[in-house]
């Protein structure tokens, strides 16, 4: 089959990779891809926002299937009008990509439907907003409504810090539109739970839990990042706590879509804060996460492919959906300055027996090689029977690896090792 896979970072790479091993797959187009997906796919040069264009170019040569792996097309409408055009598609439709495009429908969906959260109130009014400020206790999050790369998250440790959390996102439009409309919630606490899930709007199969580490710095201080490495499994995800989760928030977000008319086919994914008060969701996100991708997907030991033609066909309870009990760290090596300013244009060196790269931030230059064009430009994981082997692994491999200006964190992984050990 002819598939086409939009998106062009780490994690389509790792979507790409995988779906690559199936034997149904014959030919894989990424839309824009990268320089480094371009040793695994056909990259072209078309944005993945850039609706109509993808549309056409999927016309023209005759798409089989598509899979659309960004929050911005998907919340955008772009699987209506694949699916108008008789394309099968891998991701959610409009009316249910607004799970993540609105963090105030989905507050507002949790409260409906008696699914545990955060307590929230949402403003489109800036001075309420602030008022509103003065009677909570601190530290307070503050959320832009709308899509933000990641980065529309706020913790305020003051009052001071919250108000100018409001004001950055209402007043000075760091986010554009996104933040037009805030959600302020109580700061939650506990460990933190990634899960994806593929889900037909019928039937939902949780994936393998990961951890995500998304602040810049070792011990989890700096700006936040989109994710600067994951390990899987997540030890804080006990069978218990998932059997809890299955029943109070999986299967009722499911069953809430599908009440609304807004039934979800897809990856739908869950970050999870596993309180005192049992596991409470912190967002949806309509997508695979990026990079907990980077760690599920090489733990799958079923056809990925397979699976995602299943989930759209609505046939999700036939699939043979398997994963390793092994365990996956991936180290995400960025530009020093990121999440901020950095600078590009810097080659990179992958060793050959290095090989499970997932490249995000990388294009080809004019002499073919692979060079540095974002923040984020490498996802480096490696599995092993136990989580210490797997992150011991992926450090050996980030130190085989190459290019000016790179920076990690040295510690992914080290609180899953913590909690491993209590």
């Amino acid at each position: 089959m002819k598939v086409m896979v939009v998106g062009g970072g780490g994690r389509e790479h790792a979507i790409i990779k995988k779906i690559k091993e199936s034997p149904k797959v014959d030919k894989i187009y990424a839309l824009p891809g990268n320089g480094g997906i371009a040793k695994d796919a056909e990259c072209v040069d078309i944005k993945a926002t850039d609706l109509e264009a993808i549309v056409d170019f999927a016309k023209k040569n005759a798409i089989e299937f598509a899979v659309v792996a960004p929050d911005d097309p998907l919340v955008m409408g772009l699987v209506d009008m694949l699916k108008a055009e008789g394309i099968p598609c891998f991701g959610p439709d409009k009316k249910a990509a607004i799970i993540e495009g609105s963090k105030a429908f989905s507050k507002e969906l949790m409260k409906k439907y008696g699914i545990p959260t955060a307590k929230y109130e949402t403003f489109t009014d800036m001075n309420e907003a602030l008022e509103y400020l003065k009677t909570c206790d601190m530290p307070i999050v503050v959320k832009a409504d709308g899509l933000a790369l990641g980065k529309g998250v706020i913790i305020a440790e003051t009052l001071e810090e919250a108000e100018k959390a409001v004001k950055s996102m209402m007043e000075d439009k760091v986010f554009g539109e996104s933040g037009s409309c805030v959600v302020i919630e109580e700061f939650l606490t506990g460990p933190e739970v990634s899960v994806l899930s593929f889900t037909d709007g019928n039937t939902l199969i949780p994936m393998v839990s990961s951890m995500d580490h998304k602040r810049a710095l070792d011990g989890d201080k700096g700006l936040n990042t989109g994710g600067m490495g994951t390990v899987a499994p997540n030890p804080y995800y006990t069978k218990e706590v998932a059997d809890r989760c299955a029943e109070e928030i999986f299967l009722p977000t499911m069953a809430a879509m599908n009440k609304e008319g807004r039934s979800f086919s897809g990856c739908l994914y869950f970050g999870l804060m596993i309180t005192d008060d049992g596991p409470k969701v912190i967002e949806y996100n309509c997508r695979f996460g990026d990079p907990e991708t980077q760690v599920v997907l090489p733990l799958l030991e079923s056809d990925l492919f397979d699976i995602m033609v299943h989930v759209s066909e609505g046939t999700l309870d036939e699939a043979d959906v398997r994963f390793s009990d092994d365990s996956a760290c991936c180290v995400v090596m960025a530009s020093k300055g990121y999440p901020v300013s950095y600078e590009k244009g810097y080659p990179i060196n992958i060793p050959d027996y290095v090989n499970n790269v997932y490249v995000a931030g990388a294009k080809l230059d004019e002499n073919g090689k692979l060079v540095t064009s974002g923040g984020r430009v490498l996802g480096v994981t490696e599995t092993a029977k136990t989580l210490q082997e797997a992150v011991a692994a992926a450090y050996r491999s980030v130190g085989e690896i190459f290019f000016e200006n790179s920076f990690y964190r040295r510690d992914i992984g080290q609180r899953a090792l913590k909690a491993l050990e209590e």
